[in-house]
């Protein structure tokens, strides 16, 4: 009876207490294949465009998706380069890490390629590329994975369009600018030479105010216009998303600049420039209206190795200054001396108050001689400056910087202290000689911007100088159609006894009609007139200038003036202004200006020489 339960028990496997039947070869077989199988068909049918790829490159699967995306049979795919269907050769960067995943040494990337579709549609897409390893797909396989970031890259190009161009004129912006001005000096093209033309416009202003914004905006589209065909005229077709040729952009307000990243020279630049100017002076017809502008212009051109964005556009603005300066509605080409003269003003300009109060300044004097007997009767007071850095400077180099910016007022009164103070030591270290007048130049401003008054009462009342040996000298410009305050400070002097001198006569306006009604004691006949008297080095005299001095001078003795000549440097010279009637000389022939010391030893003398 056992025998007869055991046999087919063990026959079934059933013998108790034994666990399941072992899954056979052939069983593992069929789950593999089935796994292969769900993978192919999700690989297919996945929305993401993808391929697998040997270790060659060479791609072995591709589904649906990477079919619809290039436009091709997924299975004309197989056995194509994916570099190539994909643009992974196109940088050297990216083909090298695409390598480096082939040969299993590469962690795998990402990158954003340009392809086309079969129609030659271009079209954005993000390629991921990434090994395979421990699947059953084989060793040595690459899966790549495409997706379409078209419409994302169109909305991205589109924003930084939009962050980069002028929406007034559609212009490249100031961004963009400095972006192509940076990319062009790291990277020079040809010649070598950059350009850049700096604009405004004149009279924008007034049409914005009068006109309102709306038309101006119209005048900035107009005025970008013709600007852009200007460019293209020169030969080098712009282009707005800033990419080769000329970069015409509005920087903002009214400023333009013309970038020319390939100068073949100063002539090109200055050639657009005068195209630019002659475009901009015809009318413009806006909303109506029919508009004349013009600019200024300020154009730089230089090697590009060794500049900088920052020096090239501090040039042009310096050079647009420099156009506006000049008179407006022309070009100015940058000069490098013009700028270290600039920068040495604004160098002294900046340093002008500081050094009046470190006792920088000195004054030198000049003789004035009678005419009839050469005898010393007055001396001239010029300033001049120990600058630390520059040396001595002439009243030239600052006087004029000192009148703009005010510092004139500090430093003019230290020099009428000075002068009256050093005229009254000589008054009292030569008591037995006649006393010397001192004569000191006085700008307008000091006229109309001080107390010019009180300032002269103090200082003589300070150094005990008399008034009547104190002469300030202004020019014809300073004294011309004065009224009001200036005339009245002008009187208060004379009526103090000082007298009052038009300094370099006969240059300026020449009205003598104010000589009847300003308080006027002297008329400084200037050096231009004299020096048509020489005789000496072949020079020819002029008639026609004798004839004015000597009406000049006749004038002016029957109004009860004195003359004094200027720029006296011959003798011949000096004795046909004697014949004429001069009073007293200045110049060379009797001594240039020296230090107070010289001039003391020339008081009393007859016949002064330098």
């Amino acid at each position: 009876m056992s025998g007869t339960f055991e046999g087919p028990a063990h026959a079934a496997g059933t013998v108790p207490g034994a666990g399941p039947p072992e899954v056979t070869e052939r069983d593992h077989q069929r789950s593999v294949l089935a796994e292969l199988r769900d993978y192919r068909a999700a690989f297919m049918a996945a929305g993401l465009a993808m391929a697998v790829v040997d270790h060659r490159g060479r791609v072995v699967r591709a589904n649906d998706a990477l079919g619809g995306l290039l436009g091709a049979d997924p299975a004309s795919l197989a056995g194509r380069s994916a570099a190539d269907l994909l643009d992974l050769t196109s940088d050297r960067t990216t083909w090298r890490a695409y390598s480096e995943v082939l040969d299993g040494a590469g962690q795998g990337f990402r990158r954003t390629r340009r392809i086309k579709h079969a129609d030659g549609r271009p079209l954005w897409a993000e390629v991921t590329v990434a090994p395979v390893t421990g699947s059953t797909t084989g060793a040595g396989r690459v899966l790549l994975s495409v997706a379409d970031v078209s419409d994302r890259r169109e909305l991205r190009e589109r924003l930084r369009h939009l962050r980069i161009h002028d929406p007034v004129t559609r212009l490249p912006n100031r961004t963009l600018f400095f972006e192509r001005l940076a990319s062009a000096l790291e990277t020079p093209a040809g010649h070598g030479r950059i350009g850049l033309c700096y604009l405004d416009i004149d009279g924008f202003k007034a049409v914005n105010d009068t006109l309102g914004h709306g038309t101006g905006d119209r005048l900035l589209a107009a005025v970008a216009g013709r600007l852009t065909d200007c460019a293209e005229a020169d030969g080098h077709p712009t282009d707005g998303r800033g990419s080769g040729g000329h970069l015409v952009a509005r920087l903002g307000g009214d400023e333009f600049a013309i970038l020319v990243e390939d100068s073949s020279g100063p002539r090109q630049l200055t050639d657009l420039a005068r195209s630019v100017l002659a475009a901009l002076q015809r009318p413009f017809d806006v909303g109506g209206h029919r508009l004349s502008v013009s600019a200024s212009i300020g154009v730089v051109e230089r090697a590009s190795t060794g500049t900088s964005a920052t020096a090239l556009m501090q040039a042009a603005d310096t050079t647009l200054y420099w156009a506006k300066a000049d008179g407006r509605a022309r070009w100015t080409l940058y000069d490098p001396e013009r700028n270290a003269s600039r920068m040495t003003r604004q160098a002294l300009s900046s340093t002008l108050g500081p050094a009046v109060e470190r006792g920088e300044f000195t004054l030198e004097y000049q003789p004035l001689v009678g005419m009839a007997d050469e005898v010393v009767r007055g001396v001239e007071a010029l300033v001049r400056w120990n600058h630390p850095r520059f040396g001595l400077l002439a009243p030239s180099r600052f006087v004029p910087i000192a009148e703009e910016d005010g510092t004139i007022v500090q430093l003019g009164r230290w020099v009428l202290r000075t002068a009256c103070r050093q005229a009254r030591r000589w008054q009292l270290e030569h008591p037995d000689e006649p006393a010397l007048f001192i004569s000191v130049n006085v700008a307008v401003r000091q006229v109309r911007d001080s107390d010019l008054v009180a300032d002269v009462a103090e200082i003589l009342a300070e150094t005990g100088l008399e008034p009547g040996l104190l002469q300030l000298e202004l020019t014809e410009s300073a004294v011309m159609g004065s009224s009001g305050r200036p005339l009245r400070v002008l009187q208060a002097l004379s009526d103090m006894g000082v007298r009052i001198a038009i300094d370099d006569f006969g240059t300026g306006y020449s009205n003598l009609a104010y000589l009847s009604r300003l308080p006027v004691s002297v008329l400084k006949l200037d050096g231009s007139f004299v020096r048509g008297f020489r005789y000496e080095d072949g020079a020819h005299p002029s008639p026609a200038d004798e004839t004015i001095v000597e009406a000049m001078v006749q004038l002016a003795h029957r109004l009860g003036l004195t003359v004094t000549a200027e720029c006296v440097e011959t003798s011949g010279q000096a004795e046909r202004l004697r014949r004429i009637g001069c009073d007293t000389g200045q110049g060379w022939l009797y001594s240039r200006a020296v230090a107070p010391e010289r001039i003391a030893e020339l008081i009393g003398t007859r016949g002064v020489e330098s």
